[in-house]
């Protein structure tokens, strides 16, 4: 199993967190030592322990301030990956809403 960081937003749960990922709120739990799940804040980094194949062939809607290098970051993958799997001439030119295969 890997991980993934990802940066807590506003409305985010740990809930919703661990079922974007595939993965349970006790994994999360156990990983970032974290004892109340409902004490999670904005801009929060957390650790998401997820299996790499249930990502395969996710699709990943950007939101504004993404970046390629961002998404690489949170999927565990690399900015050169997702261009190519995304058939980007240019991977600095990324629009909110575009949606990206991981």
């Amino acid at each position: 199993m890997e991980t993934v960081t990802y940066t807590v937003r506003k409305g985010n749960t740990l809930f919703g967190i661990a079922n974007f990922f595939g993965t349970t709120v006790d994994k999360i739990l156990l990983k970032n030592n974290i004892s109340d799940p409902s004490m999670i804040y904005v801009g929060q980094k957390i650790i998401v322990p997820v299996d790499t194949e249930e990502l395969e062939g996710y699709i990943y809607v950007t939101r504004p301030g993404d970046t390629l290098w961002s998404i690489a970051q949170r999927f565990g993958t690399t900015v050169e990956s997702l261009a190519k799997k995304n058939g980007m001439c240019n991977p600095n030119m990324l629009y909110p809403g575009t949606r990206l295969f991981i």
